[in-house]
C-alpha cells in the first residue's frame, strides 16, 4: 500500500476525478482518495511514475510519501517527519492573506460601488461620472480576481482535462458578472457619447455589478479558509501523537550511557529512563521500578507501577523512578509506532457509506452548470427578462455546493478515529470504525477476556479447630513443587501474604488426582474432593460447603495432615472487575453477549450467569471458535473478542473482531479493533463511539444533501414563481450560503470531540425485538445449533444426528477446568471426533465421533496428556 499528498483538489468532485484517473492504472487494485487529507492509497503493482502521471493528467499534483518505493533506506524517525509533513495545514495561512488581501480590495470598492451610488459617500472629482467609476469598480475587481485566480486556474484547468469541481462553479459565476457588467460598461460609453443620461444611470444601477463578481471570490474564500482550518483540527490526535515520538534515547554501550539519535537504538540495547523522561522504545525492565505515565497509548491517566520483568512502550513516560530497560521493538515496530499507522491508515481509507456522496458528488457540477443553463433559458422563455433570468443563472452556480458533499464522511471519520485513539481504542479501517456500531451479536472468549487468564485464591474454608494459617501452610508446602496452574494461584497469595512453606520430602504426584509429602514424620496431602474423601473422612459441612463453591465455578483443593482433614482453598480464573457491568451495557445496547469457552458445562453456566451473558457455549475445541462465529453470522452481524492465537480465525471470520490489547500479536494482527487498555469496557465504548461517528455521518450527509435540495431551487425562483414569494435570491447571498454549508460540515464533525464514549445514559437498542432474560442460556460443543446440553443428566443431545458413534472415557488425574481443556483439546484433534465433555468431578470424558475411532487411539491421546485412562466404554 503505497501513500501519496494529492495537491490542487477543492471538493469532492476532484476527489472522485483523481480516484477515477488513476483507478484506470494498469496495476491499479484499489484507490482511495481523501480529500480531508490531501492524500492518496494505492494498493497494486503500478509503477509510482504512471500513478502520478495519471493524477497530473487530471489537472492536479502528486507526490509519494512513506509507502515502500520512496521509503527505502530512510529511518523510521524520517517516515514520522515526512507523515507529520504531509499532515501540516498548509492552506489556512496562504488562504488567510488571501482573504486579508481581497477583503481589503473588496471594501475599497464596496465604497465606490455602493457607498457612493447608494448612500452618497463622497469621491474624487474625476470620478463623478458613472463612465469613470464603472472603470474604477471593474479595475478593483479584476485585482480580487486577481488574488483568487486560484479559482480560475483549477476551475477552467479541471475544464480543460474533461473535468469539473467547486471552483469551476464560483469562476463560471464569478466571471459571468464580471463579463456582463463589462458589457454594461461599454453600453453605457456609448449611450454617454450619445447624450442619453437616463440610459447611463438606468445602466450604472442596475447592470454593473462588478462588486457581485469580487464578493462571490471572496466570500467563498472566508468559507474556505474557515474549512481549512476545521479540517486540520480534526487531525489534531494524529498529529499529537506524532509529535509525542521520542526524537533521542539514553544507552548503556560499553558500560557508559550515551545519548544517541532514536535511529540508532537496536533491540536488545540497554537504556535509562530517569524520572521526568520518555521512554524511547518499546522494552523489558530489567532494573529498577517507577511510576510510569501511560496515557499517550491506553488514554488511562492515571500511572502504572512497573518493576523488573515488566513491559514498556515508547512514549510514555516516567513520573518517579529509575529504570534500565532492554529494547525489545524499536523504529516502526514499536507500540506508538503501529497506532499512528493504524490511525493514519483509517484515515486514508473509505467507509462504505461514503460511496453515496462520491457518486452524488461525481455527477453534481456537470449537473449544477446544466440547471443553471436551463434556468437563464426557462426564465426567459416565462417572459422574464436577460437580467433577471442572467441573476437566477449566476446565483445557481454559486450556491451549489458541492464540498459538503466530499467533507461529510471524512471529517467524521477522522474525528472519530482521533477520539478512539486518545481512548486507548484503535480502529484499523474507515469500514471498521463504521460496522462495529451495528454489531447485533458479540462473541467473547472467556479466558483472559471475560476472566483474568489466571487462576486466584478465591475462598478458604477450615475444618474445626483447625488455624487458616496452618492450612495455607500445609498447602504451600505441597504446591510449591506442583507445575499445575491451580497451584501457582495456592503459591502466588502465599507469597504476596509471607507465608512459608514447611520444608517437605519425598514429594510425589499420587493417580486420581492427588498430592503427597512428608514433613517430618507427619504425611501431607492434597487433592480434590474425590480423592481426599475417599482416603480420609471429611465432615458433612466440608462437603457442602465445596459443593455450594462448586457450583459457583470455583475448585475446591483439600488437604489434610497426618489423616486429618484441615479444610479446602477454592482457586478459580476470577471474572474482571469490569466484565459485567461491560457486559451489562453491550445488553443495554441491544446485543446478544455469548461466551464461548472450552470448560464443562457446569463451570461455564456458573461463570457465565456470574458474568450476565445471554448464552454460554461450552466445550468449544480448540480450533472450533470459527464455526461457531459462522453458525451465529446466519442470525446476524457478529462481532468476536479474544485475545489468544487460537482466537485469531474467529476473530478473522467474525463481521467485526476485536482484540484485547495485552493479547497475542496474531490476535491483533487478525482483529479490526484493537483495545489498547485490555478492559472489556472498551467493547461497549468502541460500539459507543461507532454510533455517535454514523449519527455525526447521518447529520452531515442529510445538512449536504438538504441544504443543496432546497437551496438549489431557491436560486432557481422556483418558490417565487410556484409560491408567489418575494424573496429574491442574489449572487451574493448564494455565495454566503454555500461558504456556511462546508463550515457546517466540519465543526459538526468536530462535536465527536466531546463524545464521552464511557458515558451509558443514552445507550439504547438498535433492534426492538431483543430483550436479555439475565441468566445464560446453556449450549454446547462446536456446532452450537448441532448440540445441546441437558444439564440434569449431563449428557449430549444429538438433533442433527452428525454423530454416530459415543464414547465414555473413565479418567484419573484431573483436578480442574484446565485439565478439562487439555483432555478435551487432545481428543477433539483426533479425525472423526465431533464432540466431547469432560468432566473432572466425574473423572469422564464423553466423546460423540462420526466414525469409530480405536480404543488406544483414544487413550494414546488422553495418556499424551499425562492422565490415566481407566476405561473406555460405548
Amino acid at each position: 500500500m503505497d501513500k501519496y499528498e494529492v495537491t490542487g483538489m477543492s471538493c469532492a468532485a476532484c476527489q472522485m476525478h483523481v480516484e477515477k484517473a488513476v483507478s484506470q492504472v494498469k496495476g491499479v487494485v484499489n484507490c482511495n482518495v481523501s480529500l480531508l487529507t490531501n492524500s492518496m492509497v494505492v494498493d497494486g503493482t503500478a509503477d509510482e511514475k504512471e500513478i502520478i502521471k495519471a493524477v497530473e493528467n487530471a489537472g492536479y499534483g502528486a507526490k509519494k510519501i512513506g509507502g515502500s518505493g520512496s521509503s527505502i533506506g530512510k529511518s523510521a524517525s524520517q517516515k514520522l517527519r515526512e507523515q507529520e509533513e504531509a499532515l501540516k495545514d498548509k492552506e489556512t495561512v496562504p488562504m488567510l492573506k488571501r482573504l486579508i488581501s481581497s477583503v481589503c480590495v473588496l471594501l475599497v470598492l464596496m465604497y465606490f460601488s455602493m457607498g457612493h451610488m447608494m448612500f452618497g459617500f463622497p469621491v474624487p472629482f474625476f470620478l463623478n461620472n458613472h463612465v469613470s467609476l464603472g472603470i474604477l469598480q471593474m479595475l478593483l475587481s479584476l485585482i480580487v480576481i486577481f488574488i483568487n485566480r486560484k479559482f480560475w486556474a483549477q476551475g477552467f484547468g479541471a475544464v480543460i482535462h474533461g473535468s469539473t469541481n467547486m471552483d469551476t462553479l464560483v469562476a463560471l459565476g464569478s466571471t459571468a458578472s464580471f463579463g456582463y457588467s463589462l458589457v454594461a460598461l461599454f453600453i453605457m460609453v456609448l449611450k454617454m457619447a450619445d447624450g442619453n443620461m437616463a440610459a447611463v444611470d438606468d445602466l450604472a444601477m442596475n447592470h454593473i455589478w462588478f462588486e457581485s463578481a469580487a464578493m462571490i471570490p471572496t466570500l467563498i474564500t472566508i468559507g474556505k479558509t474557515v474549512e481549512s482550518y476545521s479540517k486540520g483540527r480534526t487531525t489534531d490526535a494524529l498529529k499529537s501523537l506524532m509529535k509525542i515520538s521520542p526524537k533521542t534515547a539514553v544507552v548503556i554501550r560499553d558500560g557508559i550511557e550515551s545519548v544517541v539519535n532514536i535511529d540508532d537504538v537496536s533491540v536488545n540495547d540497554i537504556f535509562v529512563v530517569k524520572s521526568g523522561d520518555s521512554v524511547p522504545v518499546d522494552g523489558i525492565i530489567v532494573e529498577g521500578s517507577a511510576a510510569v505515565d501511560e496515557s499517550a497509548i491506553t488514554g488511562e491517566s492515571i500511572p502504572v507501577d512497573k518493576s523488573v520483568g515488566d513491559e514498556l512502550s515508547a512514549a510514555t513516560i516516567n513520573k518517579a523512578g529509575f529504570l534500565k530497560a532492554k529494547a525489545t521493538r524499536v523504529g516502526e515496530d514499536t507500540t506508538l509506532s503501529q497506532i499512528i499507522k493504524m490511525v493514519s491508515d483509517a484515515a486514508a481509507t473509505k467507509a462504505p457509506i461514503a460511496r453515496i456522496a462520491d457518486k452524488v458528488a461525481s455527477v453534481f457540477v456537470p449537473a449544477v452548470i446544466v440547471v443553471a443553463l436551463l434556468t437563464c433559458v426557462g426564465w426567459m422563455i416565462a417572459g422574464q427578462t436577460f437580467t433577471f433570468a442572467f441573476t437566477r443563472a449566476v446565483s445557481v452556480l454559486v450556491i451549489s455546493c458541492p464540498c459538503a458533499l466530499g467533507l461529510a464522511v471524512p471529517v467524521a471519520i477522522m474525528v472519530g478515529n482521533g477520539v478512539g485513539a486518545k481512548n486507548g481504542i484503535l480502529f484499523k479501517t474507515a469500514s471498521s470504525l463504521e460496522a462495529t456500531g451495528r454489531i447485533q451479536i458479540i462473541a467473547m472468549d472467556k479466558t483472559g477476556t471475560i476472566t483474568k487468564g489466571t487462576p486466584e485464591v478465591n475462598d478458604i474454608v477450615t475444618a474445626e479447630n483447625i488455624d487458616q494459617n496452618e492450612l495455607m501452610k500445609t498447602a504451600a508446602s505441597l504446591e510449591m513443587k506442583s507445575e499445575h496452574p491451580l497451584a501457582k494461584a495456592i503459591n502466588e497469595y502465599c507469597r504476596n501474604n509471607q507465608i512459608g512453606p514447611y520444608e517437605v520430602t519425598d514429594f510425589n504426584v499420587l493417580p486420581g488426582s492427588g498430592l503427597y509429602a512428608r514433613h517430618g514424620d507427619e504425611e501431607i496431602t492434597g487433592g480434590s474432593l474425590d480423592y481426599i474423601s475417599g482416603r480420609f473422612s471429611v465432615t458433612d459441612e466440608l462437603i457442602k460447603n465445596a459443593g455450594i463453591f462448586a457450583e459457583q465455578g470455583k475448585t475446591p483443593l483439600f488437604f489434610a495432615r497426618s489423616g486429618k482433614v484441615l479444610g479446602f482453598i477454592t482457586v478459580s480464573d476470577s471474572i474482571k472487575e469490569e466484565s459485567r457491568n461491560a457486559i451489562s451495557q453491550l445488553r443495554k445496547m441491544g446485543i446478544e453477549v455469548i461466551m464461548l469457552t472450552g470448560d464443562n458445562p457446569r463451570t461455564a453456566k456458573a461463570i457465565g450467569d456470574k458474568a450476565g451473558v445471554d448464552k454460554v457455549i461450552a466445550g468449544v475445541l480448540p480450533d472450533g471458535k470459527e464455526k461457531n462465529i459462522r453458525e451465529l453470522q446466519k442470525k446476524g452481524k457478529v462481532a468476536m473478542v479474544g485475545d489468544g492465537i487460537n482466537d485469531a480465525p474467529a476473530l478473522t471470520r467474525a463481521d467485526i473482531g476485536i482484540a484485547i490489547g495485552a493479547g497475542t500479536d496474531v490476535a491483533i494482527d487478525a482483529a479490526d479493533v484493537v483495545l489498547m487498555k485490555s478492559r472489556l469496557d472498551d467493547v461497549p465504548a468502541a460500539i459507543r463511539l461507532s454510533r455517535s461517528t454514523i449519527k455525526n455521518i447521518h447529520e452531515n450527509l442529510f445538512w449536504a444533501f438538504f441544504y443543496n435540495i432546497i437551496c438549489i431551487p431557491l436560486a432557481i425562483g422556483l418558490y417565487q414563481a410556484l409560491f408567489g414569494l418575494g424573496f429574491e435570491l442574489k449572487p451574493v447571498v448564494g455565495a454566503i450560503a454555500m461558504s456556511i454549508s462546508s463550515v457546517t460540515v466540519c465543526l459538526n464533525a468536530l462535536r465527536l470531540n466531546l463524545c464521552n464514549v464511557h458515558d451509558d445514559s443514552h445507550d439504547k437498542p438498535l433492534k426492538s425485538d431483543y430483550s436479555g432474560k439475565g441468566n445464560a442460556e446453556l449450549l454446547y460443543g462446536d456446532n452450537n445449533e448441532g448440540f445441546a446440553l441437558n444439564p440434569s443428566e449431563n449428557t449430549l443431545e444429538n438433533p442433527n444426528k452428525t454423530a454416530k458413534i459415543k464414547k465414555t472415557i473413565k479418567i484419573e488425574g484431573m483436578m480442574c477446568g484446565h485439565c478439562e481443556k487439555a483432555v478435551g483439546g487432545a481428543l477433539g484433534k483426533l479425525d472423526g471426533v465431533v464432540s466431547t465433555i469432560v468432566s473432572f468431578e466425574k473423572g469422564t470424558a464423553i466423546v460423540l465421533m462420526s466414525k469409530e475411532i480405536a480404543d488406544d487411539v483414544l487413550i494414546k491421546a488422553v495418556e499424551d496428556e499425562d492422565y490415566k485412562v481407566i476405561s473406555i466404554s460405548e
